[in-house]
């Protein structure tokens, strides 16, 4: 059995009780960093054996696990934060285990995008979740394709990127289009502000922006 576990995007205390158990009971646990991982297990007195696995080992290392499921054991996959296969490492391995008839289960749990879409005030009743854009080649192409969207769409970005960014998708959606930037969801310096991309670029252009971020824009009207 593979084991998807959700982990707190930011607040400890966001993780299930269920999940908990599966990650005392499993095996091994296999963690995007290792180092992110063991701080949620101590603060939770688990002591459940730890591998890496992430985006720079995972076409190497996925055939070898599938086959210690294939052989008996019983493994949980965790990113550093949210759902695992969410624009995170997890997608290989669950593809891997399906075609193999692993069993493969995944727990509901902490995604970024939900909250930041609901805390948002945009439409939801129908979304587009880009996750990450392109850095380099493909990403205009991407920013035209979403700009024309009839509904609200989404994107992770780093908040070393954010003010380009929101500069791009002015651009692009223009600037009177509304949006919105939450960040550091769930944690202490918790940020949500929805206004037009021009004065939401004017707020993050005057301020250094730090945490994971995520980018709400309302569609096309």
């Amino acid at each position: 059995m593979l084991y998807i576990v959700p982990t707190p995007i930011g607040n400890l205390e966001d993780i299930t009780l269920r999940a908990l158990r599966v990650l005392k009971e499993v095996d091994i646990i296999l963690a995007e960093d290792t180092r992110t991982s063991k701080k949620l297990l101590k603060h939770y007195e688990i002591d459940t054996p730890l591998r890496s696995h992430h985006a720079h080992n995972e076409h190497a290392t996925v055939p070898a696990i599938v086959e210690e499921l294939q052989a008996g054991s019983t493994i949980a996959l965790v990113s550093d934060a949210g759902t695992p296969a969410i624009s995170d490492p997890g997608f290989l391995l669950v593809r891997a285990c399906v075609q193999a008839g692993v069993k493969v289960e995944c727990l509901p749990g902490a995604t970024a995008f939900v909250p930041a879409l609901v805390n948002s005030g945009l439409p939801n009743d129908k979304f587009f979740f880009e996750g990450f854009l392109p850095h380099k080649k493909g990403r205009q192409t991407r920013l035209k394709y979403l700009a024309e969207l009839p509904y609200t769409f989404v994107l992770y970005e780093s908040p070393f990127r954010l003010v380009k960014c929101l500069e791009q998708l002015q651009t692009h959606c223009g600037a009177d289009r509304l949006a919105c930037v939450c960040r550091e969801l769930t944690k202490l310096h918790e940020e949500v502000q929805t206004d037009t991309l021009a004065n939401l670029h004017q707020h993050f252009s005057s301020k250094k922006v730090k945490g994971e971020i995520v980018v709400l824009v309302s569609g096309k009207k």
